[in-house]
């Protein structure tokens, strides 16, 4: 029996365990999955680069390699592609990245993937983690916030995948933004002012070129062709811009009650972007006084 156990508890474990684990001191160690290889970089772009100016360790994670995510192109050669786009934007925001090996499109709820998420939270021993909430459009998408909820147990477990330590404290799982209204509509119990960044995130996106200027899975020549070419980049960068100021100001418009509840109605009156996060009920339930020390960029009280 003792033989199985270690066999068992063996295949259980990446050879790359620890990898990429950062120092173990008094900084912020945050981990965001996402979907595909431009979902983490969307949805929490901005956080990310606060915390990374402010010296935490903040990794982005790609659950799928995006091998279908272009109109034009997939495969072998998409998924290095968009591997690559990634991690030029982690380089940009000051953070890490990685992009797991499973098929844009096929991603399933598994024990095999249950492990897989459960090794990264454990290796990054991670204080925040963030995904996508399990109801979503793309089935990508509502899998990435089932495995994580699954995972939000098992991380403190010591027998579930036993040679890679267990955390000690169970860290606080926090959903990003969407708009999907069933079963439950997104809750912004976390709204931050992502304006000191905003253009550091827009630069970084420029490197999403499969995505932002060849329009992805739902492209075509025509799209494609609607955007700047790259023989023009500040036009290009420009015209990246005004979209993300679209975007990144209707979330401060959607959550700008949000915004007066974390900093005073004066502040949040001048905010011009923001990015809001529903705190899971699964994990760790900060106090309002413990988010301020995980979001160390909001005003204290």
């Amino acid at each position: 029996m003792r033989l199985i156990f270690l066999l068992v508890a063996t295949l259980c474990v990446s050879p790359f365990a620890g990898a990429q684990a950062p120092e173990q001191n008094s900084k912020l160690r945050i981990i965001v999955f996402g979907a595909h290889p431009d979902d983490a970089e969307y949805k929490a772009g901005g956080v990310a680069a606060m915390w990374a100016e402010m010296g935490h360790h903040v990794k982005l994670v790609s659950v799928t390699n995006g091998d279908i995510g272009h109109w034009a192109m997939a495969g072998g050669p998409l998924a290095r592609r968009r591997s690559a786009e990634s991690a030029e934007v982690a380089k940009t925001l000051g953070v890490s990245s990685e992009v797991l090996d499973i098929h844009d499109g096929e991603l399933m709820p598994t024990l095999e993937n249950r492990r897989k998420i459960t090794r990264l939270i454990r290796e990054w021993n991670a204080d925040i983690v963030i995904s996508h909430r399990p109801w979503d459009y793309h089935p990508d998408h509502r899998y990435v916030g089932v495995l994580v909820q699954d995972a939000a147990y098992m991380v403190a477990v010591p027998f579930f995948m036993p040679l890679v330590t267990p955390l000690k404290k169970n860290p606080v799982f926090l959903y990003s933004s969407d708009r999907f209204l069933k079963p439950c509509p997104f809750e912004a119990d976390i709204v931050v002012d992502v304006d000191p960044v905003f253009e550091k995130k827009v630069s970084a996106l420029t490197a999403l070129v499969s995505q932002t200027f060849e329009g992805g899975a739902l492209g075509s020549r025509e799209r494609m062709d609607a955007a700047p070419p790259a023989s023009q980049p500040e036009l290009r960068a420009q015209w990246l811009r005004e979209k993300w100021i679209k975007r990144q100001s209707g979330e401060a418009k959607r959550f700008r009650n949000g915004l007066i509840r974390w900093y005073g109605e004066e502040h949040a009156s001048k905010v011009q972007y923001a990015e809001a996060f529903e705190i899971c009920e699964y994990g760790r339930q900060p106090s309002q006084s413990e988010i301020r020390q995980l979001f160390p960029f909001l005003p204290g009280k």
